[in-house]
């Protein structure tokens, strides 16, 4: 996570519900020929992170009782310093907002599996025609269910970053957001406008 004080999230920011609404995540696999990368969707249960991962990935046999880094970048973007007041002492940068989990993950049931699967379509179907498993043969489910494996982290270690020009002048922040603006990155002009993360 960046060292800057200006980029930590508020002391009460609720950075699980963060990462879940971004969705996505990295997660770091510590592995006897060196780590590996598993790209999947996350979902919170309580205080607790699920995952699952297809059985054919090489990561899934070594998620169950490892240390694993988690990692889900949201809204991000190239600043460039012809946005600020004052660009001629000024630098390029990126800005981002970036939430990072540590812990120790366990393998978890296949209804836990399913209860995880529910919630991530409950999180991210279209409100207009949402998909559910109880549209699918049961059969056919059950067939797909074989092919996965889910891992949990209880309670994980959560850090954020939350990058967002609040190191800059006021008149540098207009900039960067009439930048971004024009630039067509509506949502991280938002996010710098605002001082925090936009969702969706």
């Amino acid at each position: 996570m960046h060292p800057h004080p200006a980029f930590r999230p508020e002391p009460d920011a609720d950075l699980l519900a963060m990462a879940e609404s971004i969705g996505l995540a990295h997660i770091v696999v510590p592995a006897p020929g060196g780590p590996l990368i598993v790209h999947a969707p996350i979902t919170r249960h309580g205080g607790s992170v699920r995952f699952h991962v297809a059985r054919g990935n090489p990561a899934a046999d070594h998620c169950d009782g490892a240390d694993l880094v988690v990692a889900v970048l949201g809204v991000h973007g190239y600043i460039s310093p012809s946005w600020y007041e004052r660009p001629d002492n000024q630098v390029p940068t990126w800005n981002y907002v970036a939430v990072e989990m540590r812990g120790t993950a366990t393998a978890i049931s296949d209804d836990d599996t399913v209860e995880q699967l529910d919630r991530l379509a409950l999180l991210h179907e279209p409100a207009d025609r949402p998909w559910s498993r109880t549209k699918m043969d049961q059969h056919a489910f059950a067939k797909l269910l074989a092919g996965i494996r889910g891992f949990a982290i209880d309670k994980p270690i959560l850090s954020a970053t939350l990058k967002l020009s609040q190191n800059k002048t006021a008149a540098d922040r207009a900039g960067v957001v009439a930048g971004l603006t024009r630039g067509g990155s509506s949502l991280m002009a938002q996010a710098v406008a605002a001082g925090a993360p936009i969702s969706g």
